[in-house]
């Protein structure tokens, strides 16, 4: 494949927007597709599949099929649960606590914002994490 998959700019900016919200974090564009970040730790990564590119992904979701996904950090029961789920979460096989999902149609945009805030709450220091209120509403569009 000569070019990296481009994530829709409308998922871009309604993972952003979510993420944006939370004390300090920042967003950059990753090797592929777009991660957010507070201080130096990656709490969000979005990115496209397809063709088999990249491959450590495409292998992590087991799809063959194009689709857009995102990983996040997770922790305690919420993060055996969600690895025990199945589809559209996946359990990559890089860091001992990354969850994937996939972002099918049927996506539950206010589950999304609730599990990228809490990952967030995984890495960021306790300071920060005082600051977060209640997830943005992930069905109220981006500004």
């Amino acid at each position: 494949m000569g070019e990296r998959p481009v994530v829709p700019a409308d998922i871009v900016d309604r993972v952003g927007s979510v993420c944006l919200a939370l004390p300090e974090a920042y967003e950059e564009d990753a090797w592929v597709g777009t991660r957010w970040r507070i201080r130096k730790r990656t709490f969000a990564h979005l990115y496209s599949i397809e063709g088999g590119w990249p491959p450590v992904y495409a292998r992590a979701t087991g799809r063959t099929e194009p689709v857009t996904t995102v990983t996040f950090r997770s922790s305690g029961p919420e993060l055996e649960a969600l690895t025990a789920a199945g589809h559209p979460f996946y359990r990559p096989q890089w860091g001992s606590n990354v969850v994937g999902l996939i972002l099918g149609d049927a996506v539950d945009w206010d589950e999304v914002a609730e599990l990228l805030t809490e990952s967030y709450c995984v890495l960021a220091p306790k300071k920060l994490v005082a600051r977060v209120g209640a997830p943005v509403g992930a069905d109220q569009p981006p500004t």
